[in-house]
């Protein structure tokens, strides 16, 4: 497998960054955009930790990251001509995060629509087509896919755009394209070689958790996927059991990666509601924690993320509790305890799970830019050799 990385002109990435206080409508990415994204060093993570390997990752930033590693991989080619795929380091998310609110709806489309006329005056993409070529976008699909001109931009709507396979922190379950593809949203852990992948894990392996299920978040108002946070909040607020760490406007301790991973690294299970959209971060936080997820919604990972999660029993890795079930009956009574279920879990099966986490960390992490031979498959190495399982079933 060999991979062609576009040099592409600045303004389509790294050109980009020379605004970077002004690539969010709602936050200063300077910082964010630092160390070719991982952000900024957290110099006190954990006790013999490896302060360089720890880093408070924006959520949105994979873009930046995957380009990064993409610049050092060992599967990179310089040779177009014997290439099998193409990357294109597309800052798409920066792009289309610091336009959301425009009224102008062509600047919210214009770099999109430039990178497909760029895209189409290349010789390689003639070959196929397009493809062999894909792009990995840091944000959500559909912050892409613009309906009767409300949010975002419409690059995934591109017909050029849709004959690449596109890499996206959360796809449309319903795409009729078949192109998306989820990958991980980065958590905070960046490490260089394989020791240091297992020395957390063992640490993991080893941690003491005395509360049986945590939730770290807030309530979304107005947002109906949400809807379920509510209940979680007064099930673990009312439960000696679990530990609660509530989100809200302004300061948190949920936006600081040391109480997150706190939070996780103590308790057996963590609850992951849907918040402004499907997926969130947290669950790839609570994997880095050990910690064994609770879903409520299969599109938080069942239907996004095939290529990183095991196949078939998904009730080896996860617990599942559709959220319907936790609906209010007639107001007084509960229809489902969380409590309750997790307790039904037999002692065995809940360590048999939390191995199965653990092991699941290295393929779910992204490792550190730097590193040319981490000894481990990351989230990267992952999507390359899933990109040349697809492009080998298209026979081009």
């Amino acid at each position: 497998m060999s991979v062609y990385l576009y040099d592409m002109p600045a303004e389509f990435n790294k050109g980009l960054l020379k605004d970077c206080s002004h690539l969010n409508t709602y936050t200063d990415m300077c910082p964010h955009v630092a160390n070719s994204g991982l952000g900024q060093p957290l110099s006190y993570m954990v006790a013999s930790a490896v302060a360089t390997t720890w880093f408070a990752t924006h959520q949105f930033i994979a873009e930046m990251i995957f380009h990064a590693r993409m610049e050092n991989h060992p599967c990179r080619t310089f040779d177009p001509i014997n290439a099998k795929l193409f990357y294109v380091p597309f800052y798409g998310g920066l792009d289309a995060s610091g336009k959301f609110h425009s009224a102008n709806l062509t600047e919210r489309d214009e770099l999109a629509v430039r990178l497909a006329d760029y895209l189409r005056s290349k010789p390689w993409w003639e070959r196929h087509h397009g493809k062999d070529h894909f792009l990995v976008l840091g944000r959500t699909a559909w912050d892409f896919l613009r309906r009767n001109n409300e949010f975002g931009n419409s690059l995934l709507s591109l017909p050029d755009v849709q004959n690449m396979s596109v890499l996206t922190v959360e796809r449309n379950p319903w795409d009729l394209v078949h192109n998306q593809h989820g990958i991980p949203y980065p958590s905070y852990f960046h490490p260089y070689t394989s020791h240091q992948m297992m020395t957390w894990q063992n640490r993991m392996r080893q941690s003491s958790r005395p509360h049986l299920f945590s939730f770290i978040g807030g309530p979304r108002k107005g947002v109906e996927k949400a809807a379920v946070r509510d209940e979680l909040i007064k099930q673990c607020s009312e439960s000696g059991r679990c530990n609660l760490l509530r989100c809200g406007k302004g300061p948190s301790k949920c936006h600081d990666p040391i109480e997150v991973l706190k939070v996780m690294s103590r308790s057996q299970f963590c609850l992951q509601a849907p918040g402004d959209s499907f997926t969130r971060r947290s669950t790839f936080d609570s994997v880095l924690a050990g910690c064994i997820p609770v879903f409520f919604s299969p599109h938080t990972v069942y239907t996004q993320y095939e290529w990183f999660f095991p196949a078939g029993d998904v009730s080896a890795y996860s617990v599942y509790i559709d959220e319907n079930v936790l609906k209010m009956g007639n107001g007084t009574e509960r229809v489902v305890s969380i409590e309750e279920e997790l307790l039904k879990i037999e002692r065995e099966k809940v360590e048999r799970m939390r191995r199965t986490v653990i092991n699941l960390m290295p393929r779910l992490t992204y490792a550190h830019p730097n590193a040319t031979d981490s000894g481990f498959q990351d989230a990267v190495d992952v999507a390359l050799e899933a990109l040349w399982g697809k492009r080998l079933k298209l026979n081009i």
